[in-house]
This record gives structure tokens, sequence and C-alpha cells, in this order.
């Protein structure tokens, strides 16, 4: 089994940054692609950013710019720089992740959401 554990939310004032981390434990063999998401009140999640476990990167519109994802393979970490935050970001962020256990097995997982709020 695995899990991932979130960290680095808060309250910011727009135009402020923040950076978040995930990091990957449990019986690991690899940690394939990495992903941050989000979801905001009475809305459905939605992807923010993506990163490949050979570092290739990809990101939704609304944060080209303006966040970062980066990873530490050695850590089975990944990380969100947020820049320019605007009150809109505001929302419960998720990392996901797809992770090769020791046991061959592959599964999606999930961590538990940190909150992200970006008011005056």
């Amino acid at each position: 089994q695995a899990q991932l554990v979130e960290s680095g939310g808060g309250l910011v004032q727009p135009g402020g940054s923040l950076r978040l981390s995930c990091a990957a434990s449990g019986t690991i063999y690899r940690v394939n692609d990495m992903a941050w998401y989000r979801q905001a009140p009475g809305k459905q999640r939605e992807l923010v950013a993506i990163i490949t476990g050979g570092g290739a990167t990809n990101y939704a519109d609304f944060v080209k710019g303006r966040f970062t994802i980066s990873r530490d393979n050695a850590k089975n970490t990944v990380y969100l720089q947020m820049n320019s935050l605007k009150p809109e970001d505001t929302a419960v962020y998720y990392c996901n992740a797809d992770i090769r256990l020791v046991t061959s097995f592959t599964r999606n997982y999930w961590g538990q959401g940190t909150q992200v709020t970006v008011s005056s």
C-alpha cells in the first residue's frame, strides 16, 4: 500500500505565493505520473498540472505562467509553486499519483487535500 500526504496550504493575499508539497510513502517500487488537482466550493475537481516520471509537464491554461510543478524522485515528492495567486485560485488542492508497488500492482492514489485561500 501507499499514501500521499500534502502540506503547504494556507491563507495568502492576492499576488502572493505558496508552495505545496506532496510526499508518497509506503511499499513503493516507482512513482509514475504525479499531478495536482483542485476543487472549489460548488465546482468539479479540475486538473491543475501534471508531471511524468521523466519530468515532462503540462498545465491547465488558467495557471500557465503562474504555477510550476516539479518533483524529487529520490524523495517521491511532488511540488507546486504557486505565484501571482488570485482569489479564484481558492480551493482544496489534491495530490494524485500513479504508484507501482513492490507487489507489481499499479494503483492511483489521492491525497487528503490541503486548503488554499487567496483573500485580502
